[in-house]
Protein backbone atom coordinates (compact mmCIF):
# COMPACT_ATOMS: atom_id res chain seq x y z
CA UNK A 1 0.00 0.00 0.00
CA UNK A 2 2.87 2.67 0.90
CA UNK A 3 4.32 1.56 -2.87
CA UNK A 4 1.06 2.42 -4.46
CA UNK A 5 0.85 5.40 -2.29
CA UNK A 6 4.33 6.73 -3.23
CA UNK A 7 3.88 6.08 -7.08
CA UNK A 8 0.35 7.74 -6.77
CA UNK A 9 1.43 11.38 -5.20
CA UNK A 10 4.77 10.97 -7.07
CA UNK A 11 3.18 10.43 -10.08
CA UNK A 12 0.42 12.93 -9.08
CA UNK A 13 2.77 16.00 -8.54
CA UNK A 14 5.16 15.34 -11.73
CA UNK A 15 1.79 15.13 -14.38
CA UNK A 16 0.15 18.24 -12.45
CA UNK A 17 3.69 19.96 -12.87
CA UNK A 18 3.84 19.52 -16.75
CA UNK A 19 0.46 20.24 -16.86
CA UNK A 20 0.24 23.74 -15.22
CA UNK A 21 4.05 24.46 -16.71
CA UNK A 22 4.18 26.70 -19.93
CA UNK A 23 4.95 23.65 -22.12
CA UNK A 24 2.29 22.26 -20.99
CA UNK A 25 -0.59 25.05 -20.67
CA UNK A 26 0.93 25.69 -24.58
CA UNK A 27 1.35 22.35 -26.76
CA UNK A 28 -1.25 20.46 -24.43
CA UNK A 29 -4.14 21.91 -22.35
CA UNK A 30 -4.64 24.80 -25.48
CA UNK A 31 -5.06 22.84 -28.30
CA UNK A 32 -6.98 20.06 -26.30
CA UNK A 33 -9.12 22.93 -24.69
CA UNK A 34 -9.88 24.25 -28.71
CA UNK A 35 -10.69 20.83 -29.30
CA UNK A 36 -13.26 20.43 -26.65
CA UNK A 37 -14.86 23.47 -27.78
CA UNK A 38 -15.04 22.33 -31.50
CA UNK A 39 -17.04 18.80 -30.26
CA UNK A 40 -18.73 20.30 -28.21
CA UNK A 41 -20.32 22.85 -30.66
CA UNK A 42 -20.42 20.07 -33.48
CA UNK A 43 -22.37 18.41 -30.92
CA UNK A 44 -24.75 21.25 -30.42
CA UNK A 45 -25.33 22.42 -33.86
CA UNK A 46 -26.74 18.93 -33.87
CA UNK A 47 -30.02 20.47 -32.60
CA UNK A 48 -29.31 23.91 -32.78
CA UNK A 49 -27.76 25.65 -35.24
CA UNK A 50 -27.30 29.16 -33.54
CA UNK A 51 -24.03 28.17 -32.07
CA UNK A 52 -21.06 29.53 -32.84
CA UNK A 53 -17.33 27.93 -31.59
CA UNK A 54 -13.81 30.17 -31.60
CA UNK A 55 -10.92 28.97 -29.98
CA UNK A 56 -12.28 27.68 -26.52
CA UNK A 57 -15.40 29.79 -26.82
CA UNK A 58 -18.45 28.52 -27.23
CA UNK A 59 -21.38 31.29 -28.17
CA UNK A 60 -25.42 31.73 -28.86
CA UNK A 61 -25.35 33.73 -31.62
CA UNK A 62 -29.18 33.94 -30.54
CA UNK A 63 -28.75 35.39 -26.83
CA UNK A 64 -24.87 36.32 -27.20
CA UNK A 65 -24.67 34.09 -24.03
CA UNK A 66 -20.95 32.10 -23.93
CA UNK A 67 -18.74 30.10 -22.46
CA UNK A 68 -15.19 29.65 -22.45
CA UNK A 69 -13.58 25.96 -21.79
CA UNK A 70 -10.96 27.32 -19.26
CA UNK A 71 -8.04 24.63 -17.45
CA UNK A 72 -9.81 23.17 -14.88
CA UNK A 73 -12.90 22.61 -17.18
CA UNK A 74 -11.34 20.25 -19.64
CA UNK A 75 -11.42 17.26 -17.46
CA UNK A 76 -7.86 16.44 -17.50
CA UNK A 77 -7.09 16.91 -13.99
CA UNK A 78 -9.42 13.98 -13.49
CA UNK A 79 -7.37 12.36 -15.82
CA UNK A 80 -4.13 12.82 -14.48
CA UNK A 81 -5.84 11.12 -11.21
CA UNK A 82 -6.98 8.09 -13.05
CA UNK A 83 -3.43 7.83 -14.86
CA UNK A 84 -1.66 8.09 -11.78
CA UNK A 85 -3.83 5.59 -10.20
CA UNK A 86 -3.34 2.82 -13.38
CA UNK A 87 -0.15 3.05 -13.14
CA UNK A 88 0.72 3.41 -9.88
CA UNK A 89 -1.04 -0.12 -8.99
CA UNK A 90 0.64 -3.39 -9.64
CA UNK A 91 -1.14 -4.86 -12.81
CA UNK A 92 -0.17 -5.86 -16.51
CA UNK A 93 1.09 -2.61 -18.58
CA UNK A 94 -1.23 -4.30 -21.30
CA UNK A 95 -4.10 -3.66 -18.80
CA UNK A 96 -3.37 -0.11 -17.61
CA UNK A 97 -2.93 0.95 -21.33
CA UNK A 98 -6.48 -0.50 -21.64
CA UNK A 99 -7.73 1.15 -18.92
CA UNK A 100 -6.16 4.48 -19.93
CA UNK A 101 -7.44 4.63 -23.21
CA UNK A 102 -11.09 3.68 -21.87
CA UNK A 103 -10.76 5.90 -19.02
CA UNK A 104 -9.60 9.19 -21.10
CA UNK A 105 -12.95 8.52 -23.45
CA UNK A 106 -14.94 8.17 -20.36
CA UNK A 107 -13.97 11.10 -18.62
CA UNK A 108 -13.92 13.20 -22.30
CA UNK A 109 -17.41 11.52 -22.86
CA UNK A 110 -18.65 13.10 -19.57
CA UNK A 111 -17.21 16.32 -19.74
CA UNK A 112 -18.62 16.77 -23.17
CA UNK A 113 -22.37 16.26 -20.91
CA UNK A 114 -20.88 18.88 -18.90
CA UNK A 115 -19.87 21.60 -21.44
CA UNK A 116 -22.88 21.15 -23.41
CA UNK A 117 -25.56 21.06 -19.87
CA UNK A 118 -23.78 24.40 -18.24
CA UNK A 119 -24.33 25.84 -22.04
CA UNK A 120 -27.75 25.99 -21.61
CA UNK A 121 -27.93 26.03 -18.01
CA UNK A 122 -26.27 29.61 -18.29
CA UNK A 123 -28.41 30.90 -20.89
CA UNK A 124 -31.56 29.63 -18.43
CA UNK A 125 -30.13 30.79 -14.82
CA UNK A 126 -26.70 32.07 -13.92
CA UNK A 127 -27.38 30.73 -10.03
CA UNK A 128 -28.17 27.46 -11.66
CA UNK A 129 -24.80 27.48 -14.06
CA UNK A 130 -22.48 28.69 -10.99
CA UNK A 131 -23.80 26.13 -8.52
CA UNK A 132 -23.78 23.36 -11.40
CA UNK A 133 -19.99 24.61 -12.25
CA UNK A 134 -18.29 25.14 -9.20
CA UNK A 135 -19.74 22.11 -7.35
CA UNK A 136 -21.53 19.35 -8.69
CA UNK A 137 -20.10 18.68 -12.13
CA UNK A 138 -16.71 18.90 -10.93
CA UNK A 139 -17.33 16.23 -8.25
CA UNK A 140 -18.98 14.17 -10.56
CA UNK A 141 -16.15 14.41 -13.27
CA UNK A 142 -13.58 13.14 -10.10
CA UNK A 143 -16.59 10.91 -9.35
CA UNK A 144 -16.09 9.57 -13.12
CA UNK A 145 -12.71 8.94 -12.73
CA UNK A 146 -12.77 6.51 -9.80
CA UNK A 147 -15.65 5.03 -11.10
CA UNK A 148 -14.00 3.84 -13.98
CA UNK A 149 -10.22 3.06 -11.91
CA UNK A 150 -12.66 1.24 -9.60
CA UNK A 151 -14.65 -0.65 -12.57
CA UNK A 152 -10.36 -1.94 -14.22
CA UNK A 153 -9.81 -3.11 -10.95
CA UNK A 154 -12.73 -5.50 -10.80
CA UNK A 155 -11.56 -6.74 -14.70
CA UNK A 156 -8.15 -6.89 -13.70
CA UNK A 157 -6.77 -10.69 -14.32
CA UNK A 158 -6.66 -12.41 -10.73
CA UNK A 159 -3.58 -13.52 -9.34
CA UNK A 160 -3.45 -17.24 -8.47
CA UNK A 161 -2.28 -16.74 -4.43
CA UNK A 162 0.56 -18.90 -3.86
CA UNK A 163 0.63 -22.22 -1.06
CA UNK A 164 2.18 -21.32 2.16
CA UNK A 165 5.61 -22.76 2.09
CA UNK A 166 5.96 -26.71 3.02
CA UNK A 167 6.40 -26.78 6.28
CA UNK A 168 9.70 -29.12 7.52
CA UNK A 169 9.81 -32.41 9.07
CA UNK A 170 9.22 -31.86 12.91
CA UNK A 171 7.42 -28.63 12.50
CA UNK A 172 3.54 -28.60 13.57
CA UNK A 173 1.72 -28.21 9.81
CA UNK A 174 0.17 -24.82 10.03
CA UNK A 175 -3.66 -24.42 10.35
Amino acid sequence: MLRFFLIFMGLLITLFAARISTYGTKYVTEPFTGVLADISAHLIMMFDANVHAEGVIIQSTTNGFAVAIAPGCDGIEAVIILISALVAFPSPWKHKLIGAVIGFFCIQALNLVRIISLFYMGQWSQVAFDWFHLYLWQALIVLDALAVWLIWLRYLPKTPRRPPPPSSPGEPAAA
